[in-house]
């Protein structure tokens, strides 16, 4: 810097910045070392900060996620509570007509079905599973001599 850029002198009112080198200094006390070392400390800061933003990011998203688990928890059981009371008031409304025992029988059948039916298409749905069975078929194909321990 030139007196002539600031008035009073070569120095901006208030003096130096502190902790910023005077770039003219800089330059001719600075080594490409020192250069790369400065560089690879910003980037590991920056690193690092990016790091901290993402565990930050991710801890409040298990925050909402757990929540959100939460109240599904809880709208499975009041479902279950709704249905479990529906199925006495259809209980009791049938034995109005036919007896209450034959109404709860009647319901308990209608449960037996709609049970019978998951299960079976459950199972349909855990025959098509591929991967992992047939991995243990190949695996087992592996002769001894490749095997851990099958010296």
């Amino acid at each position: 810097m030139t007196d002539a850029t600031f008035p009073g002198g070569g120095v901006p009112a208030g003096g130096p910045t502190p902790g910023v080198p005077d770039p003219e200094d800089r330059a001719a006390t600075t080594s490409l070392g020192d250069l790369l070392g400065s560089v690879t400390s910003d980037i590991s800061t920056l690193f690092r900060q990016e790091v901290d933003l993402a565990k930050a990011e991710l801890t409040e998203s298990a925050k909402k996620a757990g929540k959100g688990a939460g109240m599904f928890g809880g709208a499975g059981l009041t479902g279950l509570f709704a249905l479990l009371f529906l199925s006495l008031a259809a209980m009791w409304g049938l034995g109005e007509l036919i007896g209450v025992g034959w109404s709860s029988l009647i319901i308990a059948v209608v449960y037996a079905v709609v049970a019978l039916v998951l299960f079976t298409r459950g199972r349909k749905k855990v025959k098509d599973i591929t991967g992992a069975p047939k991995t243990a078929d190949s695996l087992k194909k592996i002769p001894e001599t490749v095997k851990p321990g099958g010296h």
